[in-house]
């Protein structure tokens, strides 16, 4: 006699789940649950979860590239930056260029505002020229008070007037292949600000425009013996001719 012959008391045969008569537990359909929806990547068919993988590869050796040429960059002098200098360089300048270096800062001690006037045609064809539009100033009261200021606020124009001086001599002229990218780079950035300043208005256009920088001394703390001069210290640059595109805000 079996385990089903032996009536309500007896066991069950071994790897029995249900008992026959009564079927299956309640709420239990005897079939399997069906699998939970894929998400994310593994949601895409395998054609673009590869180039997902691609993109993803890209994006990190770009990444990976960047962070170790900006650290041989701000890096002491040594082996690699002797030997690839000039693809650092190329790679930083200028739109990441640091003016400061690993194991040895050098906080800057000077207040350096750029400034920029203009000579614009009016729409009798005379010539008219601006004053000076102080670009810092306007720069430092679009940081005051912003909590998280854009990276074009805070360095656009820092950086391009440290790449300026970084390529051109006391006397405004250019060391070397870079000079010529140097100016064009300050150029458009002046021109840019001059256009949304409104320096030009209906039917006028501007001609040239003419780049400054006012040095000031940061002033030393009162327990400082340190003696400085408080008289600014300005550096003009020579006129520059803007090319029509630019004039007409045509470069962006």
């Amino acid at each position: 006699m079996d385990a089903y012959d032996a009536g309500p008391g007896a066991s069950r045969a071994p790897g029995t789940s249900q008992d026959p008569e009564t079927g299956p537990p309640p709420g239990d359909t005897g079939e399997s649950p069906p699998p939970e929806p894929r998400t994310g990547v593994a949601a895409l068919s395998p054609r673009y979860q590869i180039a997902a993988a691609l993109a993803l590869a890209v994006v990190a050796v770009t990444v990976c590239v960047h962070l170790g040429m900006v650290f041989l960059h701000v890096a002491p002098s040594n082996t690699v930056t002797k030997t690839h200098g000039r693809a650092i360089d190329d790679w930083v300048y200028p739109e990441f260029e640091q003016n400061w270096k690993l194991f040895a800062p050098n906080p800057l001690q000077q207040n350096i505002a750029v400034q920029v006037r203009a000579q614009i045609r009016t729409t009798g064809g005379d010539t008219r020229t601006t004053g000076w539009y102080d670009l810092s100033a306007q720069d430092g009261r679009a940081i005051d008070g912003n909590i998280v200021p854009s990276h074009t606020q805070q360095n656009e124009l820092r950086r391009a007037w440290d790449f300026f001086t970084a390529t051109h001599g006391a006397d405004n002229r250019s060391l070397g292949l870079r000079g010529a990218l140097s100016e064009t780079y300050l150029r458009r950035i002046v021109v840019l600000r001059l256009d949304r300043g409104g320096a030009a208005g209906a039917d006028e256009v501007v001609e040239r425009v003419q780049v400054r920088s006012s040095t000031t001394n940061v002033t030393p703390p009162k327990w400082s013996t340190e003696k400085v001069s408080l008289t600014p210290v300005y550096r003009v640059l020579p006129w520059w001719s803007v090319p029509d595109a630019e004039a007409e805000g045509g470069v962006r």
